[in-house]
Formats: C-alpha cells, structure tokens, sequence
C-alpha cells in the first residue's frame, strides 16, 4: 500500500492539511480496497494549528523516512521558522527519491529546505510574488493550479490541493480510480482554466495628482471605444515616444496593457453581474470581435468567459451562442 505523510507544522492550516488527507483517504482499488494509508507525522507529540486547534500526533519525523509521498501544508504566519531537523528530513527525503508536494504556502516549506532551486513552483496567488522575491532560484508559475516537476509537486490555494492529489492518484492509479475519488470529493477531475480565474484582477493603477490622472480616468470612461496609442498621446499632450516613457514611469507597464487589463476588469465585472451575451460583453468591453475578446480574456484570465461566468455569476448563466 502507498504510504503518504502529512508533514505538520507549528501554525498549520487545517484546510490545507484535511484536503490532501482526505482525498487519498478517499481513493479505493477497483477491488474495494483502500489505495494508500494516509497518517500524520511532526516533529513534536504536539502542534497547534492556525485557530488554536492542538493536534496531538503519535508519529514523529521518522515517518517521512518511510513513506512513498511526503504532503506539507501550508503554515499560517507567524509560524516558527523551519527547523533543522525538519530541513534535513525533507531534504533526506528527496535525496532518496520519495515524492513530495506542497499546497498553497508549504511551497516556501519546501523551497526553504532547497528542494526547489531550479524548479517551476506555485502557490497561492496571493503569496507568489513574495515566493519569487524571497527564493530567487525558483520560477514560480503564479496562474496554475498546479506543477508537476516529477518528484516534486506544488500546488496553489488549499482547493487547489484537491487538482493535485487527484492527479497524483491518476499518475499512481489511473484515470478510472481517481474519477471514483473525483466524484467522492464532488469535483471535476479536471478543472478548466487555472488559478489566473480566481486572481481578482484591480483596476489598473491610477497614480493619484500625477499628470497622467485625468488621461487614465478618461480611458476608464471609454473603455468601449477603439482608443490608440496616438490618441492617447496626443490627448496627455505628448509625442507618442515620450508618452511611451511617462506611461512606463508612472504606471509600471505599457498603454496597451494598461488598457487590456481595464477591458479585462470590465468583462469579468460584467460577467460576474449581468445577463448580457458574451457578444454583447465584447462589445461594451472594447474589443473588436468577440474571437478576439475570448482569446484576449483566456490569455489573461486563464479560462473562457462562459466559464468564467458559469463559475462567479450569481444567477442562472445566460445561454451564448460561443464560449
């Protein structure tokens, strides 16, 4: 039977330590039979959990030593700083070759013991620039749900965990045991789109008293209207080269991606809150074609707008004749 260890650690977050234990613990043999034997593993007898819980664990840092999957959660902050032990059990470890994934912020669990450097990472997207900017060495995929690097595995938010653990058991088991576990968790195997769909996605900035305020307000107001990049120039009365540069300087990317950006934010406000056909959205929103805006807004958003809608409208989805 595959052995998994839930590796806890001070200030665990239990939605990220029951979502992964209960998924494997799920997960049966086509004979009926239980597919691994899940148990949890600290340093200490004791830990105590984001929320005061304490968590009282009978087996110790030995576990991980036996184990087929190593899982680390994610600690809340605040958390004691990864021990030395705890280091050298997981890079132990992996230097035997035992697979080991984390969900939402265990990444930095992981990328602190260096078993990251070289790596695509994810994590919670909320947290991925602080990753990247924090461990350098690790190319951190801010917009999946998941990475698969092999041995290694990472994962975004604590739902997200759920996408990785069954496709861990479709890499063991195949694909007819994890939809059986698929269903027992009543999700899709496989989700549409990625992390990038959950991002809320700001307007973009609008650097306050500078001498681009008015010109980026009135872009806000006009986001329906085909807008050039002379346009915009000539209205912050600039040429379109030192236009370029100022927009650069204050708001830290280009026109045309500000802009795209702000249509974006448009569609997914008018996704999340209207009845209006995809078609129509496209329109409102400023792109010149709804091909254009589908493949505009699954570049950014990571999904379809259909999907989009079906996942944050909050009534019914209206019908549309594309997705």
């Amino acid at each position: 039977m595959h052995s998994v260890a839930i590796l806890l650690l001070d200030r665990v977050i239990p939605f990220d330590m029951a979502a992964p234990m209960q998924t494997f613990d799920w997960t049966r043999l086509p004979d009926g039979r239980p597919a691994y034997r899940v148990r949890p593993c600290a340093e200490t007898p004791e830990v105590v959990a984001d929320g005061g819980l304490v968590l009282r664990v009978d087996r110790g840092l030995e576990a991980l030593a036996d184990a087929d999957t190593i899982i680390v959660p994610g600690c809340a902050e605040g958390a004691a700083p990864l021990s030395p032990a705890v280091r050298a059990a997981l890079r132990r470890a992996a230097e035997a070759g035992t697979r080991i994934a984390s969900v939402c912020v265990g990444a930095f669990v992981l990328a602190e013991a260096g078993l990251l450097d070289g790596l695509r990472a994810t994590t919670h997207w909320v947290a991925a620039d602080q990753l990247a900017r924090d461990f350098p060495r690790v190319e951190v995929k801010p917009d999946v749900l998941y990475v698969d690097n092999g041995q290694i595995l990472t994962s975004a938010g604590a739902a997200a965990a759920l996408d990785m653990c069954l496709h861990m058991i479709r890499r063991d088991l195949g694909s007819a045991v994890a939809a059986n576990t698929a269903r027992m968790s009543v999700m899709p195997l496989e989700r549409e789109g990625g992390q990038a769909q959950f991002i809320v996605h700001q307007h973009p900035p609008v650097p306050r008293g500078s001498a681009l305020e008015p010109l980026l307000e009135w872009l806000e107001d006009n986001l329906a209207h085909e807008v050039t990049l002379g346009a915009m120039a000539a209205r912050a009365g600039m040429s379109e080269r030192t236009f370029g540069r100022r927009f650069r300087e204050q708001t830290g990317t280009t026109p045309v991606q500000w802009l795209l950006r702000a249509r974006v934010r448009r569609a997914q406000y008018l996704l999340e809150n209207s009845d209006h056909t995809v078609e129509r959205i496209a329109q409102q929103s400023g792109f010149g074609s709804p091909t254009a805006f589908r493949e505009r807004f699954r570049k950014v958003v990571g999904t379809t707008p259909y999907a989009y809608r079906s996942a944050f409208h909050g009534r019914r989805p209206v019908a549309s004749t594309g997705s």
